[in-house]
């Protein structure tokens, strides 16, 4: 077991040098030169402090050095936990910009990745099993899955923000309202969480439960299902069965489903103006904030790796077979 996880974790750890790699060459690919759109916000109309403005802020950021200086300084800074300066929001940390931020996105994330995947398959199990409920969520599953989230976003506002009113568009807390841990605030950005949130679940939950459908249904009409019906096993065994071999294929879906839930949570932040993640990649883009975009697709690929890890962890101890397989590899 101790070589297996090695190996994960070598592959991990790989995945994650690429990643950041990558995340870090993306920004410098992006037109546009982010110390002239500062110095544009500042309105400086003097040539000479424009000059010395240029000057100062390249030295301050990297710019003047070669590219591969910049990589190994990028490398060393990440080491040490310094994510840079914003230039959106100069002079904050970047650290201190995302962890603002990340509360909102994991508030937002994590039920509707759990939720959506818990009830779907719980529904999908269902609707393998009683015709009627079948007849209705593999239609409404197919519809789900096949909206986008931006567009099931949309449609949610208008229908219970713009037009009933039950929930509001934007935001994540009332502007009145000064964040805290308080009744009030909490209530307050509760209220704002629930149309993001609902968004991220059904798209996701029409795509959960037609998997578990299919598997059930397969795990059923299976040679070993018709073996242990042959020995006379009760018909609530087959199903346990069925449904601990059906969900396995899940759990490896989820793994490779969570990039795709996160590009979705980052759209449908967009969307309602949701203070997380995505809103702050909108604003980096938007200010050519190389830092607070590198830094923001960090914490993405290192969750999103962590992630993995960890549902690597529980197919192990859901999955006999691979357990034995590596005690096998081990002897």
């Amino acid at each position: 077991m101790r070589r297996y996880f090695a190996r994960k974790l070598l592959v991990y750890v790989l995945t994650f040098v690429f990643a950041v790699t990558v995340n870090w060459l993306i920004p410098r690919f992006m037109p546009g030169d982010p110390v002239s759109a500062m110095i544009s916000r500042a309105r400086v109309s003097q040539p000479e402090a424009v000059e010395h403005m240029r000057a100062y802020y390249n030295e301050l950021f990297g710019f003047d050095r070669p590219v591969w200086e910049q990589y190994l300084h990028f490398w060393s800074s990440l080491l040490q936990g310094d994510f840079g300066i914003s230039i959106w929001v100069f002079p904050q940390p970047v650290s201190e910009i995302i962890l603002g931020a990340l509360p909102y996105t994991l508030a937002l994330m994590i039920p509707a990745i759990l939720l959506s995947w818990f009830v779907g398959n719980w529904l999908g199990a269902l609707a393998a099993r009683r015709k009627l409920l079948d007849n209705t969520v593999l239609p409404a599953g197919y519809l789900l899955t096949a909206m986008p989230y931006m567009w099931i976003a949309v449609l949610l506002a208008w229908v219970f923000g713009a037009r009933a009113g039950w929930f509001p568009v934007s935001g994540g807390y009332s502007l009145d309202i000064e964040p805290s841990w308080s009744w009030l605030f909490f209530t307050d950005a509760l209220h704002h969480w629930v149309l993001p949130f609902l968004s991220m679940f059904l798209v996701a939950l029409g795509g959960w439960a037609i998997g578990m459908r299919n598997m059930i249904i397969y795990e059923l009409e299976a040679d070993h299902s018709s073996y242990l019906a042959a020995l006379g096993a009760p018909q609530r065994l087959i199903r346990r069965y069925a449904f601990r071999n059906a969900v396995l294929p899940q759990i490896t879906g989820l793994a490779l489903q969570l990039g795709v839930l996160v590009a979705g949570a980052l759209v449908t932040e967009i969307v309602f103006n949701y203070p997380g993640l995505g809103s702050l990649i909108l604003a980096a883009i938007q200010n050519r904030d190389f830092f607070l975009l590198q830094g923001t697709f960090l914490f993405i690929v290192i969750g999103v790796l962590i992630a993995n890890f960890l549902i690597d962890l529980v197919y192990v101890i859901v999955d006999p077979r691979t357990r034995t397989g590596m005690a096998g590899g081990q002897s």
